[in-house]
């Protein structure tokens, strides 16, 4: 319960907690923040990893120039994850196959998640990897699935570049033109709530969607 109520003070909090960070490594910050998202993206185990909020706040760090971050530079390390991290996932997806979908809900993998994201997969195809980054959970589990519906590398890779940049250039761009204004700066936790309870709302919607059917 204490480790929850840690990442919750740290996913809420991120503007605080990566300010601090790009205080003490400097530069290295382009090292940890590609780590994150490399792993948020790379492992079907650690989708609860801040992806869209993370973006938005580094963008917003760097508009006020903190630790000497230039947008240009993180905007490209960022990018490289995302591919590199869905990259991973959808090779992991080819080597395990179909058999996943007969693995049981744990503490470190979403059955159901997947079983949603692949109908996802089905009904809009190679789309999903672009319209999957924007989306918790999905954004884990869609290149994952990918792979196991042996979608070609070739075709794999479009995709892949065409939602990376989407995803990492827009949240970025979004956090440095607004990371300067007053009102942006004082309310910077508020706002990653909200980032995050929108991401959330297509996700909860199919829930209920699924309930009722």
């Amino acid at each position: 319960m204490e480790l929850l109520t840690q990442f919750m003070d740290i996913v809420l909090h991120l503007d605080k907690h990566l300010a601090v960070l790009v205080q003490q490594y400097g530069l290295w910050i382009y090292g940890i923040l590609f780590v994150i998202v490399f792993a948020e993206t790379g492992f079907v185990v650690t989708p609860f990893l801040p992806g869209d909020s993370l973006l938005f706040v580094a963008g917003a760090l760097a508009a006020l120039g903190e630790g000497g971050m230039d947008i240009f530079v993180l905007m490209g390390v960022l990018t490289a994850a995302a591919v590199l991290g869905n990259s991973l996932n959808y090779q992991i997806g080819r080597f395990l196959g179909p058999k996943v979908f007969h693995w049981e809900n744990s503490r470190f993998f979403n059955r159901e998640a997947l079983v949603k994201t692949h109908a996802f997969y089905e009904k809009h195809g190679g789309k999903t990897l672009v319209i999957s980054r924007f989306l918790p959970l999905f954004r884990t589990f869609a290149p994952f699935v990918a792979g196991i519906g042996s979608m070609s590398w070739a075709r794999f890779t479009v995709f892949n570049l065409i939602g990376a940049l989407a995803w990492v250039v827009s949240l970025c761009l979004a956090g440095y033109w607004m990371g300067n204004l007053p009102w942006v700066k004082a309310n910077l936790s508020l706002i990653i709530v909200g980032i995050i309870a929108f991401t959330l709302v297509p996700v909860v919607i199919g829930y209920f969607k699924t309930r009722s059917a």
